[in-house]
């Protein structure tokens, strides 16, 4: 270490003489770390008020090794003592005063502190799915699994018991991505996941659309006269009413978490008597078979997934984006006409409207003299429209839209998914 501390005016003397501690640092002075022991010196004006006095500490640093080279005798540097150079100047560690490590620790033989973190450390996880860590909610075998395979090909998927559990999963650094349903052709919105959305800062970086096929599965050797009950996600269920009926199917219907789960909850507990209601993949992994093919009732069953990231992405112009927004008034619902035209007056055109109760202010309540108290529902509006943030047209829309809201927040400008998809086929099979 090294502590500047006024020098004596007769000589430079006060360089090698030993001070028992480091004094308090004050706002004029400063602290130079350094491997040649610690010895204290100053300037009149205090160091690093300028540039001139640094450099002047520095010179007579170099000065005091010069000096300790000329004084030592030739045959000192023979002895294969390691050679040390401040400034150029190549001098004896002998000389030079070296301290040993464990004696700047106390004499203990401290382990050194750990290294701090540096900004490589926190770099971002790598783009388009490489090792990329991708948490979704379900287990091995769910129509989530799947998107998140679709949208990160080479990730590495991480199953979450709930929505909220992806959402802290990317937030804490534990996963670097999340897949998530937001909506479904049939079933409409995942209204649990647009609360998240508000809730947590995640931004949506990206979108993925999974076509639905589901099938009616059972245990091997299992036909469709034993089977008392049929179990699901409640949306797959309502997805394949029709079809199951069709099938002769006048069974009790249960909902559960999700479809793998279900397809796993038949195979874990030997149930005979019960049929699951899930992917192909899901009958794979847990031995089950395929009692019918393609039952949703309609081939148009497809669920849009968003992508969840900590950090937003750069919106560009050379490819299709789409932008989803939130906003609230304390007006009410009285402003989304001016919502709309600032969206229709150039020309942008709207993919999803979404009301969502305010869970701040759920009711607000208005009072009229002539009239009495009226109360009315308070909403937040979720917006989805095809442009990019990199679009003029876009951010003035938005410029106009703040103007009209107490409450605005980008969710995320990201890649509209343009994969093509052909329906899946309105006939099932039975094996």
């Amino acid at each position: 270490m090294q502590t500047l501390t006024p020098p004596s005016s007769n000589s430079l003397n006060y360089l090698n003489r030993a001070r028992p501690s480091v004094s308090r640092v004050t706002p004029t002075r400063i602290v130079v770390k350094c491997g040649y022991g610690f010895e204290p010196a100053s300037f009149s004006q205090g160091i690093g008020s300028n540039r001139a006095d640094w450099q002047s500490s520095c010179a007579i640093l170099a000065s005091k090794v010069v000096s300790q080279q000329e004084d030592s005798p030739a045959g000192d540097n023979a002895t294969g003592d390691h050679v040390g150079a401040v400034n150029g100047h190549k001098a004896a560690v002998t000389d030079m005063k070296l301290v040993p490590i464990d004696k700047l620790n106390g004499g203990l033989n401290k382990p050194l502190p750990p290294k701090p973190l540096t900004i490589s450390d926190l770099s971002p996880a790598p783009m388009h799915g490489s090792q990329l860590r991708v948490a979704y909610q379900g287990v091995p075998g769910a129509y989530s699994e799947a998107a998140a395979g679709k949208a990160y090909p080479n990730g590495e998927a991480m199953p979450c018991d709930q929505f909220e559990v992806a959402f802290q999963a990317v937030e804490l650094w534990i996963a670097d991505r999340a897949v998530l349903p937001v909506e479904n052709s049939l079933g409409g919105s995942i209204h649990r996941n647009y609360d998240l959305l508000l809730r947590h800062r995640l931004h949506i970086v990206g979108e993925v659309q999974l076509p639905v096929h589901h099938c009616l599965l059972a245990l091997p050797g299992v036909r469709k006269e034993y089977l008392t009950r049929v179990i699901s996600h409640p949306q797959a269920l309502a997805q394949c009413e029709h079809t199951l009926t069709k099938l002769g199917l006048n069974v009790a219907r249960e909902a559960v978490d999700d479809t793998a789960g279900a397809a796993e909850f038949v195979a874990a507990n030997n149930l005979r008597d019960t049929a699951a209601i899930a992917s192909a993949r899901a009958a794979e992994l847990y031995g089950l078979q395929v009692l019918a093919d393609g039952i949703q009732d309609d081939p148009n069953n497809v669920t849009r997934f968003v992508m969840l990231a900590r950090e937003p992405i750069i919106p560009r112009t050379d490819r299709p984006f789409k932008t989803s927004i939130v906003f609230a008034h304390d007006k009410g619902t009285s402003v989304l006409f001016k919502v709309l035209s600032a969206f229709a007056f150039r020309n942008i055109s709207l993919t999803k409207i979404e009301s969502r109760p305010h869970r701040g202010r759920p009711i607000r309540v208005v009072d009229d003299e002539s009239e009495g108290t009226a109360k009315h529902f308070e909403y937040m509006f979720y917006i989805d429209f095809e442009a990019s943030m990199a679009e003029v047209r876009a951010q003035n829309a938005l410029a106009e839209v703040q103007e009209f809201t107490s409450f605005l927040r980008v969710l995320g400008s990201y890649p509209m998914d343009m994969t093509p998809w052909s329906p899946s086929s309105s006939c099932h099979r039975e094996d």
